[in-house]
């Protein structure tokens, strides 16, 4: 079985170390100073324990040196996805499956869920209908991320905490192909279970991303205040009820309530949120994949979202007056 992490920055050159630690064939794609780091001295892993690991890994900017592959897991930001898609090809064969490791509302979404909005494209995701034209959508395998991770220098991971990769069909089915992964990343040391109801995960994750990462890009607050401060809060949760309303009318199922979500939040502590460390070190941030994309969603399904759209407002204004939003 050959594996290609196409992004192999912090969630990417975790799981491939681990994956090398277990002796599959794996590749990592990168680029600049880390691939750099990579290439010349190995990946080295910092466990949440605090114990070190380098181990010597296949890693190349050049996707047409790695040839074929069973599997691609895609771990880029969900807006660098599009436009390397072309360069991606010469990894993809008839049999290989591309699995959706990207944060947010995934491109093949609407893909085998069944009645009237089935087929749907999603712009704010997929803008051109890039991945869902060049991947070919019968190819993707879901994967919800959960382990949190960093890149502290070029060739160095820290990882933080977490270790599960749920995978399912979209679909729903229990696969060859996600069962063979599964038990790949499972003789890894990472939890991979197969879920039914992969959509339902997708939704309680995007809870608290579509919320507390614009929130926190907005206040520089950590998730420890924002959730527990009265008004950003209430912020908090009117995005959340709509974003509700939205996966309901799509099918999902949230086994937990919006104050327990936000609870939770509460609870991971001073966390500066994704979204607040991309805007401080000056990266492009997930504004679509995790807010634009369900304020589209919300069109489909014909459910407003006020507050959302003006989250989204203010959040987009913050980017592009940082010159991190086009």
């Amino acid at each position: 079985m050959k594996i290609c992490v196409f992004g192999a920055g912090a969630i990417g050159g975790y799981m491939g170390v681990k994956l090398a630690q277990a002796g599959a064939d794996v590749s990592l794609v990168a680029r600049g100073p880390h691939l750099a780091a990579m290439q010349s001295g190995g990946l080295k892993l910092i466990e949440e324990g605090g114990q070190e690991t380098v181990v010597s890994v296949t890693a190349s900017d050049d996707p047409a040196s790695l040839g074929e592959q069973d599997y691609v897991i895609v771990t880029l930001k969900a807006h660098s996805v599009p436009p390397v898609v072309e360069k991606m090809q010469p990894l993809i064969g008839p049999n290989t499956t591309i699995v959706s490791g990207v944060n947010g509302v995934p491109w093949w979404y609407f893909h085998k869920i069944g009645g009237a909005h089935e087929g749907t494209r999603l712009e704010s995701v997929d803008p051109g209908n890039a991945q869902w034209d060049g991947f070919g959508p019968d190819r993707v395998l879901g994967c919800v991320v959960y382990p949190a991770a960093e890149v502290i220098e070029p060739g160095v991971v820290k990882h933080i905490e977490g270790n599960r990769f749920s995978l399912g069909e979209p679909d729903g089915s229990k696969s060859e192909r996600a069962v063979a992964l599964s038990q790949a990343l499972s003789s890894a040391g990472l939890k991979a279970p197969v879920r039914p109801r992969l959509r339902d995960e997708i939704w309680v994750k995007l809870w608290g991303n579509l919320s507390f990462n614009p929130i926190s890009a907005l206040t520089h607050a950590t998730l420890d205040v924002l959730c527990t401060d009265p008004g950003t809060r209430a912020v908090a949760r009117g995005m959340m009820l709509e974003a509700q309303e939205i996966a309901e009318a799509l099918g999902v199922k949230f086994p937990i309530d919006v104050e327990r979500r936000i609870d939770g939040g509460a609870a991971v502590g001073a966390h500066r949120t994704s979204m607040l460390q991309d805007l401080d070190q000056g990266r492009p941030m997930e504004i679509d994949a995790l807010v634009g994309s369900v304020q589209e969603l919300g069109r489909v399904v014909n459910v407003p979202t006020p507050t959302i759209d003006t989250v989204l407002a203010l959040v987009q204004l913050r980017a592009r007056t940082a010159g991190l939003y086009a």
